[in-house]
């Protein structure tokens, strides 16, 4: 053993020696089968189980190392999923078996079956079978077959989550075949009764009114083929395009000038006349611009008649502009005619209503008629209205001369008697006296009562006033001295704050010129005493 182990390493390290060194004409010739490989010009490189390998492939991912195996070419197969190594996957025919084993039918109660039924493949408990009354294990009879022992499944990602997982195509050809025997009986069914109508003699007739209701349904969508170009829909557009006979001028041909008219090259349109600035007849020209043919002639009726078989289209009437022009044509006159009658009862209508007919510009003038009458009131107007009349300083009415507002109105006579006597209003005081009525003992004595009750007021009131006066004159002592104290405060104030100001910022005391207490009235009435006003002349004088 002790010899046997140092000769097999030696073999073992003369097997894993170092590949030789290749020469440079080797190297070279080695890069340029490369380059053929990449560029496709040589086939490329097979592996070990005949796959080509992709010359853009790097050396150190296809070549194996030389200390693992020196002999091997060069592979991809590691960088492929290795069998040994992929997980057991069901195939896709492989799914749970449905319904019971009708292969083998036992008659006989076998030992650890239903008790129930008789099915070896559950118990009791588990039975889904109705209970019977007396089970199968002490019957013997009617014994149910087995259910399918059922595969366990490995399904991969895709395996859980198809939809189509276990379904079985017999299940379809059961539904075609059922489809397949309708249609049979259907044919069955539509041969006998053709049969049946052949020998009553019904189906002749019946084939004669086929035959004409197809010739009336040609005729019928006859009318409603659009021919390209003519169908006016707003959902779907048919155009022509707009091609040049080679023979002919291009458009941006006839004219070179640069401001002349202007050419379009997407829709190859020129609207305007390209021989506008020349100073030529329109008529002269061979081309006068697209709008120049396009209104003139008949193009304008041809338009208005094509735009009439639109709305009557959109209305209800089946006509068409190129299927059937004379039934348009004759349509359109009589819906012209109509129009007419319209207008003109219309216009008979408006001058029943009214008496006069009048016609107006735009601007309001009157063109065919009489203006409109204003309307009048029947009553005189600005004549019954204060302010209407003036005399010796004092407003009144015109209609009877009052001077007295809000009066009724006198008319003529008022006015004679303004005229003879003079008349001022607002007269205060009349010369009539009301003659006075003798007063009974009853109304003389309250009235005395009622002048004793002014007096002793009177009394009272003087007393009152006496008192408050030395009150109010205690007050005002009082106010004084508290202004005075408040006027000192104030001095004092204003120099300490004179004397923090002089203080550099940096060395004033914290909140020293902040206070916490809510300002008295004399306060602030010595406040607005010693503040002082730069915009008063006397300032710099009262400061001295």
């Amino acid at each position: 053993m002790t010899e046997e182990g140092p000769s097999q390493a030696a073999d073992a390290m003369l097997g894993l020696d170092e590949p030789k060194k290749m020469t440079r004409e080797d190297w070279r010739k080695k890069k340029e089968l490369e380059e053929q490989r990449k560029l496709g010009n040589a086939p490329a490189e097979v592996d070990e189980e005949g796959k080509d390998i992709n010359p853009h492939i790097p050396q150190y991912i296809s070549s194996v190392p030389w200390y693992i195996d020196p002999s091997k070419r060069p592979t991809l197969k590691h960088q492929r999923p290795q069998e040994e190594e992929e997980d057991v996957v069901s195939s896709i025919g492989q799914w749970y078996k449905r319904g019971v084993d009708e292969k083998h039918i036992y008659t006989k109660f076998r030992k650890g079956s239903c008790e129930n039924c008789g099915a070896l493949t559950h118990k009791k408990k588990d039975c889904l079978e109705r209970p019977r009354k007396v089970g199968a294990k002490f019957t013997g009879s009617s014994i149910a077959p087995d259910e399918h022992s059922q595969p366990n499944l490995a399904l991969d990602y895709d395996g859980k989550r198809d939809r189509w997982n276990g379904y079985d195509p017999e299940d379809h050809h059961r539904i075609v075949e059922e489809y397949a025997k309708v249609d049979v009986a259907k044919r069955t069914l539509k041969a006998q009764k053709l049969q049946d109508e052949l020998a009553s003699g019904k189906l002749m007739e019946q084939a004669e009114r086929e035959h004409d209701s197809e010739d009336e349904d040609e005729d019928k969508y006859a009318d409603d083929i659009d021919m390209p170009g003519q169908n006016f829909d707003s959902k779907r557009r048919i155009t022509v395009r707009n091609l040049r006979i080679r023979e002919d001028i291009a458009k941006y041909l006839r004219n070179l000038d640069p401001n002349s008219a202007y050419y379009d090259p997407k829709t190859r349109a020129m609207r305007e006349n390209p021989y506008y600035n020349t100073g030529m007849n329109p008529d002269e020209v061979g081309y006068a611009g697209d709008n120049f043919v396009r209104y003139s002639g008949d193009t304008i009726t041809m338009a208005q008649t094509q735009l009439f078989a639109w709305e009557a289209y959109e209305k209800g009437s089946e006509v068409h502009l190129q299927a059937d022009p004379t039934k348009l044509e004759l349509l359109h006159q009589s819906f012209k005619v109509k129009k007419e009658d319209f207008k003109e009862k219309q216009k008979e209508t408006i001058l029943e209503r009214t008496e006069d007919y009048v016609e107006y510009s735009r601007h309001g003038a009157v063109i065919k008629g009489l203006d409109k009458a204003i309307a009048r009131s029947k009553y005189e107007e600005d004549v019954c209205v204060w302010g209407s009349y003036w005399r010796e300083g004092f407003w009144g009415y015109k209609c009877c001369h009052s001077m007295v507002k809000q009066s009724y109105c006198t008319g003529e006579a008022g006015i004679n008697t303004a005229s003879t006597s003079a008349c001022v209003p607002f007269v205060e005081g009349l010369d009539e006296m009301e003659e006075e009525q003798p007063k009974t003992l009853l109304e003389m004595h309250q009235e005395k009562m009622k002048e004793k009750k002014k007096k002793k007021k009177k009394n009272k009131n003087k007393k009152k006033n006496q008192g408050s006066d030395s009150s109010d004159s205690e007050d005002e002592e009082k106010k004084k001295a508290k202004l005075q104290k408040a006027l000192e405060a104030e001095a004092q104030r204003l120099k300490q704050v004179e004397a923090i100001m002089k203080i550099d910022e940096r060395k004033r005391p914290y909140n020293s010129l902040q206070e916490v207490k809510e300002p008295t009235e004399e306060e602030m009435e010595a406040f607005q005493m010693k503040r002082g006003r730069e915009d008063d002349p006397m300032h710099s004088f009262l400061r001295q």
